[in-house]
């Protein structure tokens, strides 16, 4: 990545190319040109090769840049300025560039060689370490750092039983303080990943053939593995400088000075290789890419200088969020300390401050959305103008100032040094109207790509700031809004992504789609489905329609932290029969699951395997249950109280009236999921007041309540009907319903969609009870459409052998059950089996393994 950041800035300095004077040749080891090894585990998941391919041929064809693939130097002779590539032919230099990178650190402990060891460098190990993992059940990655952490990662998705062995007392040592180690491990372990920390690998054991079975850690514990990723950190490949007697470090590293240059003022070293003046190995793209440019700057101009780079870094590790900037670890002299931490919610935040007010560092974990604000700020140096215990608090508690309070000199992208003035005039006086154009022409964003987020909100700003109107489109392959996309499907009838894409997004992005735009358009055609007919399936696994949806909804049910899934079925108002209750418990006994009563008075049955699936809804279904869409952004549940029929303070049918909405509005696709209530009397049994609408009985009919919402910001809902009979109170929720589901925004509530409203509660009871805008015949019909389309999920998946393929555990290996999910009993049931269970010492402890996870089947 080095290699190639330098010569793209040496082809835009005028070094080379149809005007440049050098001619210049590239000796490469690997078989491959320059790929992004920043993302290179997303490989796993689906990128290819040729995705992470840095290089681009018209760019080496357009600048004379002959690239040798396969053909790494072999010897440098200083005296005649020759290169001798490993083929034998020999190439003469003005100037050389090393760019040799690193390589991987293997402790050279027993059996570190065995068949099954692997490192972690290139797209090459990482195809061999899939190939292994198709045989294996167990695997280890000795070392807990960035890279380590990643790898687990990869292993767990290809359904291992994964181990991390960190010979640090925590994970991230050099990233996270203490604290954020906590949180961090606290978080990966609830992943089901098994962390050893404060303990070194002393031997790799083998089996009789040779391959790897286990690993003996020096605090005594031993780790089952049959298949073992070293990533204990990385040593600079500075042999070609030793051989040719170029000075190196102690502890490796080719010596350079300010310029980059070596003690022979003909020779670089760049990157990883390089031991800069500050006596600093870099192992970050930021710094090697200063190093490029500064190299390129000195070979064409003679100017140009290597002064440090930000070591900040962001990124997720297993799903879990981590970023580190500045002095995170608080080593500046009288530094203080402001911390917020959330063992509940697994956030952990800490910021660094100055004697003079300034923000020196950080370490965020578990919520990182404060990092592209408080990166540039420390970046900066200067004395912060809010309070910092405002920076680190939930939104909730104190909200942060926005990126307008960076000042112009901040460096919002460290990959390529580019500030927040940069962007700002790349904007105002070239005229780039959005981020893709201020990308190309910055080069901001284009590196790790943490600052991404950060670069839309200042182009979004500077473009307001000059009166031009900010587009609000979905992501970078629409322009349009959700609910712009929703108008177009519905008024042209689109019944695919593709046609969608095609027709009306920005092909110049790519037809692919992202994660952000498919499960919206999914989502949309799944509510439309009624209105544009046969020609798109209402099934949410059918076709193209299965590719577009969110994580729970490839599986119809939840998947849960172990890998496992529960299965919540429909209990419209919470009545259920004895009958219904036996077959349940039934089940939940047959198959080993977990049950819970739900706040939303349903029964969660928990721990069943993917392949399970199936013979649990069969079961449900033949006992006259059907889906409760717990796993959809849809109607979860309409609470109820007992009502007038039991409670002596009832004054309407609570209980028939849940009932009926929960049955009218059950499989409604909308922005985000739906929550209702009904209390039979002002008593407020149901709490219909935080739902997402609400009734509560009065001696003259229902008060309906819209906008409420629970959870961390709850918000007490509004008033819009006052003592409605049925009749007016089913027609409001249902115009309620569909203007929601036609103008709210992606993952939108309905409580904030009302208060982003123009006009707010005025507005909407304008729209949907006076028909202002004439839609209301309209959403009428929508409804109507729905409530007669409605089809059980589940049952419609029994039904159809083309949908049931999908519920195996591995596609090569069906019947097979994922051995990494296990349980543990509490409390005369099940729950998942945490990291501290694999305790051999305890001998009461028992391990059940249950079926396969949602990874293992999309990965294998």
């Amino acid at each position: 990545m080095v290699g190639q950041r330098f010569l793209e800035a040496f082809a835009e300095r005028g070094g080379c190319g149809p005007e440049g004077d050098w001619h210049v040749t590239v000796l490469a080891e690997e078989p491959r040109p320059a790929y992004d090894r920043v993302h290179l585990t997303s490989w796993f998941s689906g990128t290819t090769a040729d995705e992470l391919s840095m290089w681009d041929r018209e760019f080496g064809e357009q600048n004379g840049i002959d690239l040798r693939l396969g053909d790494p130097a072999d010897k440098i002779d200083r005296t005649a300025r020759t290169v001798t590539a490993r083929s034998g032919q020999v190439f003469p230099y003005d100037a050389l560039v090393l760019a040799t990178g690193s390589y991987p650190f293997v402790p050279p402990v027993p059996g570190h060689d065995a068949a099954g060891c692997f490192v972690y460098r290139t797209i090459e190990d990482l195809e061999a370490i899939r190939a292994a993992a198709d045989d294996a059940r167990t695997g280890a990655v000795v070392g807990g750092g960035l890279l380590g952490l990643e790898a687990a990662g990869a292993l767990r998705a290809m359904g291992l039983d994964t181990h991390v062995v960190e010979f640090a007392p925590r994970l991230m040592a050099l990233q996270v303080d203490e604290g954020g180690g906590a949180v961090l491990r606290d978080k990966i372990q609830e992943l089901g990943v098994t962390v050893h920390t404060g303990a070194g690998t002393q031997t790799v054991e083998t089996d009789a053939d040779g391959a790897v079975r286990g690993m003996v850690l020096s605090n005594g514990a031993t780790v089952d593995a049959d298949l073992v990723v070293f990533s204990a950190g990385v040593r600079p490949r500075d042999q070609l400088a030793r051989d040719c007697g170029l000075p190196v470090g102690e502890r490796g590293g080719i010596v350079v000075d300010a310029s980059c240059r070596t003690e022979d003022p003909a020779v670089w070293a760049i990157g990883e290789c390089a031991l800069a003046c500050d006596g600093r190995v870099y192992g970050l793209v930021a710094p090697g890419y200063a190093m490029a440019e500064t190299v390129a700057g000195q070979i064409t101009a003679a100017d140009g200088e290597f002064t440090g780079a930000d070591l900040s870094t962001k990124l997720k590790l297993l799903g879990v969020d981590v970023a580190s900037f500045g002095d995170a670890q608080g080593a500046t002299e009288g530094s203080l300390e402001v911390l917020y931490a959330n063992s509940r919610e697994g956030v952990y935040k800490k910021l660094v401050i100055g004697t003079d007010g300034a923000l020196l560092g950080g370490v965020l974990v578990g919520d990182t959305d404060s990092y592209d604000l408080l990166r540039p700020l420390a970046l900066n140096g200067a004395p912060l103008t809010a309070p910092p215990e405002q920076l680190v608090l939930p939104s909730s508690i104190g909200a942060a100032p926005g990126p307008v309070a960076l000042p112009d000199e901040a460096v919002v992208c460290s990959c390529h040094n580019v500030t927040k003035g940069a962007i700002r005039s790349a904007v105002a006086d070239q005229g780039c109207a959005d981020v893709p154009a201020v990308k190309k022409c910055t080069r901001a964003g284009t590196g790790c790509g943490s600052c991404v987020k950060l670069l839309g909100t200042l182009v979004g700003e500077e473009l307001a700031a000059q009166g031009v109107e900010v587009g609000r489109g979905l992501c970078e392959h629409f322009t349009h809004t959700r609910a712009e996309i929703y108008e177009i499907v519905r008024v042209k009838g689109i019944t695919t992504f593709a046609q969608l894409i095609d027709d009306h997004g920005q092909s110049a992005a790519g037809a692919e789609g992202c994660d952000v735009c498919k499960p919206v358009v999914g989502s949309v055609l799944a509510s439309l489905s009624p209105a544009l007919g046969e020609a798109v399936s209402g099934h949410i696994l059918d076709g193209e329609q299965a590719a577009l949806q969110d994580t729970n909804d490839h599986f119809l049910a939840n998947l849960q932290r172990n890998g496992s899934y529960s299965v919540v079925p429909r209990i419209p108002g919470g009545e259920v029969t004895p009958d219904g209750l036996i077959t349940i418990g039934e089940i939940a006994r047959d198959f080993g699951l977990y049950t819970k009563i739900t706040g939303g008075q349903r029964i969660d049955m928990f721990g069943a395997s993917v392949d399970q699936l199936p013979d649990i809804w069969k079961r449900l279904v033949d006992a006259g249950f059907e889906s409760g869409h717990a796993y959809g952004k849809s109607l979860r549940t309409v609470k109820s109280c007992v009502g007038q029929t039991w409670c002596r303070y009832g004054v309407q049918d609570s209980v028939a009236l849940a009932i009926e909405l929960e049955l009218r509005y059950r499989g409604l696709r909308a922005p985000h999921k739906l929550k209702s209530a009904v209390s039979g009397c002002a008593r407020e049994c149901a709490e219909a007041q935080s739902k997402d609408f609400g009734i509560i009985a009065t001696s003259a009919g229902w008060n309906l309540y819209v906008g409420g919402n629970g959870g961390m910001t709850p918000r007490h809902a509004d008033l819009l009907l006052v003592d409605a009979d049925r009749d007016t109170l089913l027609r409001t929720i249902d115009r309620f319903l569909m203007f929601y589901v036609r103008t709210a925004d992606r993952l939108e509530r309905t409580a904030p969609w009302i208060e982003r409203m123009e006009g707010g509660l005025d507005h909407l009871r304008a729209v949907i009870v006076d028909d202002s805008l004439g839609i209301c015949a309209e959403l009428d019909e929508l409804m109507s459409r729905h409530v007669e389309s409605y089809e059980d999920e589940w049952r419609a998946t029994l039904e159809n052998p083309d949908r049931l393929s999908r519920f195996v555990s591995f596609v090569n290996a069906p019947g097979t059950p994922d051995p990494t999910i296990r349980f543990v009993p509490e409390r005369e049931q099940i729950r998942p089996a945490h990291p501290e269970a694999h305790d051999a010492s305890d001998a009461s402890t028992q391990t059940f393994v249950a079926g396969p996870s949602l990874e293992v089947r999309s990965l294998v």
